[in-house]
């Protein structure tokens, strides 16, 4: 089964005698929560899911550094409560979606797949392709029955700073935001610019087509392909804060790859002065 569904395929799956749950993980980096926006329109019996609160702990630090990066992995009792109180169970089907760029829904795939629920999907292109499909939405808070989902961490490999070095040595360590932040020549939120050494730039955005929906499979594995991925060694994904990265993480998977997620990311890299810093286009 692909990590993915079409509008077409989540509206057919809401009709059914065992309709998915699902979640609403609409999120910006630098806006205010979009609990406003989801009671404004959402996919009928949707839940809102913070991704702030429910797939992140909150940050260690002061200032711009934070030892373990701005978005952690969220406590395993958290998250457990966070997605029952969505109604999420253990024999439940998740469908999340979110914003076109794929990112907070993402997040919540990688969480869900992380502390052990397999059965969930991202619908592509967000909530932007269930309303360009004409699908009815809904307003307001939706009713939840609570779900009895619990929490079994382990099920997404993860790296911390060593082991992406590690990675970025043996193997292929992606940094997944925008050239300009991977080269060192901007960096708007991090104490510094640049990149870890080895890794290479592989923005996200190009893991989408025009419309904000994921390239074709075929598509995906000759992007990566041409990354030097498909061998034997490791793989690790990182950005500015593990959000965007597991979008990437996503695409890799699939495209066939699998790929561990550094969850602390460059903002947990730089949160340690002695740690190296390459800038420039070159690994």
């Amino acid at each position: 089964m692909s990590a993915l569904i079409s509008a077409s395929d989540l509206a057919k799956a809401l009709s059914s005698d065992q309709p998915p749950v699902v979640l609403d993980v609409r999120w910006s980096l630098t806006g205010p929560s979009k609990a406003d926006t989801y009671a404004d329109g959402h996919v009928p019996g949707a839940r809102f899911v913070e991704l702030d609160a429910a797939l992140s702990a909150p940050p260690v630090g002061a200032g711009p550094r934070h030892p373990g990066g701005r978005h952690p992995l969220p406590d395993p009792q958290v998250f457990e409560n966070a997605m029952g109180t969505a109604g999420v169970s253990r024999t439940s089907t998740v469908v999340v979606y979110g914003d076109p760029d794929g990112f907070g829904p993402a997040r919540a795939w990688w969480c869900l797949r992380y502390f052990g629920h397999e059965a969930v999907r991202v619908l592509d292109g967000g909530y932007a392709a269930w309303t360009e499909a004409g699908l009815p939405i809904e307003t307001g808070l939706s009713d939840v029955a609570p779900g009895d989902f619990e929490a079994r961490a382990g099920g997404m490999a993860m790296l911390d700073a060593g082991e992406a070095a590690k990675v970025a040595r043996a193997g292929v360590l992606l940094d997944a935001r925008a050239g300009e932040r991977y080269r060192g020549e901007v960096e708007p939120i991090d104490p510094a610019g640049g990149h870890i050494p080895g890794a290479l730039n592989a923005p996200t955005a190009e893991n989408l087509d025009a419309a904000g929906r994921f390239r074709s499979v075929d598509a995906l594995r000759e992007r990566f392909a041409s990354l030097g991925l498909g061998g034997s060694g490791p793989v690790g994904v990182y950005c500015g804060s593990g959000v965007s990265a597991a979008q990437e993480v996503l695409a890799l998977e699939l495209a066939g790859i699998h790929a561990a997620l550094y969850v602390g990311s460059w903002s947990d890299w730089v949160s340690d002065p002695d740690r190296p810093v390459a800038t420039g286009a070159t690994p």
